[in-house]
């Protein structure tokens, strides 16, 4: 109801390049393709509700477009069919600790909105095993998932430093998590978030320590097709207004409140020539809050993760998370 109005008006601007905007709004939902299962970031409880950091994003996405977060299908994809179905239009958008990278951006066809969260590849092996540093893995064998960039890293930085390994991958998360757990591998190579994660996961999750070495950069984020200028940028600009919206201290609880003007300047025309209804910014951080809380409540503080801010902090807070204005 809170969409009529203002979007009946901007559809007629849009409709002679139908695109994935109306795909979503003719089927009522959002199909959003996430992990099969990485707590904190996209997994399902039992209840059968998806949570997490990238689960928020699509939900903020949902809200833009929809004007109602609940309205997405949540489409669980292994590190190897996750591209294949984005380009075959089975997901309207890739939310999925998926790096960032050269290849992926040209080759693909595919379109990385932005940057949601800085990451770089760890390793995590048992306590018992007395190491203090990856360095020390001489003649170990590390688990990797298949698909992804850890392995081409692991690679390179055990060719790098001269230490023989034998890397392991493993074609599925769930797989690889059971194996080391059960000591089918000496240490686990993944991006440090995930690894953060998956030892929740662990029969006994203080047995196990990350290394201190991070040996990549890891910007992971949401993707898209490349061939819709339209929804590439609605998917950029649903993830700068949530970092825009921590910068100007707009919360989840003053925009469900009404408290005060809106505090964050948007463009109209702009938001009209996406086809967005105006109040979207409000219908987004009702649902789901700003950049912090979203971090805050799946991965950071108040998380069982406990990750810190760290690069991922505001600009102004010491980190690097940056994001234009929306004006």
């Amino acid at each position: 109801m809170m969409l009529l109005a203002s979007v009946g008006i901007v559809l007629g601007h849009a409709s002679a390049a139908a695109g994935t905007l109306d795909d979503v709004r003719k089927r009522g939902t959002l199909r959003c393709g996430v992990s099969e299962g990485l707590p904190g970031f996209s997994s399902q409880g039992e209840d059968k509700r998806w949570t997490g950091f990238d689960v928020d994003y699509c939900r903020a996405l949902a809200a833009a477009v929809l004007g109602d977060a609940s309205k997405v299908e949540f489409v669980p994809l292994s590190a190897t069919a996750r591209f294949e179905e984005l380009a075959a239009k089975k997901i309207d958008v890739l939310s999925r600790n998926t790096t960032w990278t050269f290849e992926r951006d040209v080759v693909l066809g595919l379109e990385f909105v932005g940057v949601s969260y800085y990451d770089g590849q760890g390793f995590m092996t048992r306590r018992s095993n007395g190491v203090q540093s990856a360095l020390q893995l001489v003649g170990a064998s590390v688990c990797v998932l298949d698909g992804t960039t850890s392995a081409a890293n692991a690679q390179r930085y055990f060719a790098d430093n001269n230490i023989s390994v034998t890397i392991q991958p493993f074609q599925a998360r769930e797989e690889l998590v059971k194996a080391y757990d059960a000591g089918t591998c000496d240490a686990y190579s993944a991006d440090a978030s995930g690894l953060a994660s998956d030892r929740q996961r662990m029969s006994e999750p203080d047995a196990h320590m990350l290394l201190p070495e991070v040996i990549s950069k890891e910007p992971l984020g949401p993707v898209v097709r490349q061939d819709d200028r339209q929804w590439i940028e609605i998917g950029r600009w649903v993830l700068y207004l949530l970092i825009n919206a921590e910068e100007a201290g707009w919360t989840k609880a003053a925009a469900s409140g009404g408290a005060g003007e809106q505090p964050i300047s948007v463009s109209q025309a702009a938001t009209q020539q996406l086809g967005l209804d105006a109040q979207w910014p409000v219908l987004v951080i009702k649902a789901v809050g700003n950049y912090g809380e979203i971090f805050a409540r799946n991965v950071g503080a108040d998380s069982p993760l406990e990750l810190p801010r760290g690069v991922n902090a505001l600009w102004t807070r010491g980190g690097i998370l940056y994001a234009p204005p929306l004006r």
